[in-house]
């Protein structure tokens, strides 16, 4: 932070989805919990890559979402406008690498889900969400 003239600290410029006019844009989910966001995952700024997603749209952290096997998780959720056209959630696993963050990070700045397609490189890190066992 830089300081103003009056003396105050000036806030960083807000997110590129803060900043526009229109439809709320597609949301992001991160799991940081036992083993996505942790130590067990090696070699990934956790921290980082959560900035760097929350700068292109809104990001919820989310405790485990029970798939540690896909460590680290990322949940791409369409817009009002992804859902109206047919857009679902999309989970990632093992995005583990600063270059599928900016990939996920392109197609959220595209629309994501429903809006924009796909970009073929994500087709690597998508899964089915988990099923959970329902009691009768």
């Amino acid at each position: 932070m830089s300081a103003n003239p009056a003396g105050g600290a000036r806030d960083h410029p807000a997110p590129a989805h803060a900043r526009t006019a229109g439809p709320a844009p597609c949301r992001v989910v991160v799991c940081r919990d036992c083993c996505c966001g942790s130590a067990k995952v090696i070699g990934v700024d956790h921290a980082a890559q959560t900035a760097r997603l929350r700068a292109e749209a809104p990001v919820r952290v989310s405790a485990c979402l029970d798939v540690c096997d896909q460590a680290n998780v990322v949940v791409v959720q369409p817009s009002a406008a992804g859902r109206a056209a047919g857009g679902r959630p999309v989970w990632l696993g093992l995005v583990n690498d600063p270059d599928a963050t900016e990939d996920i990070v392109a197609w959220v700045r595209a629309g994501g889900p429903g809006v924009a397609p796909r970009p073929e490189i994500l087709d690597l890190y998508a899964f089915g969400p988990p099923r959970r066992d329902r009691a009768s």
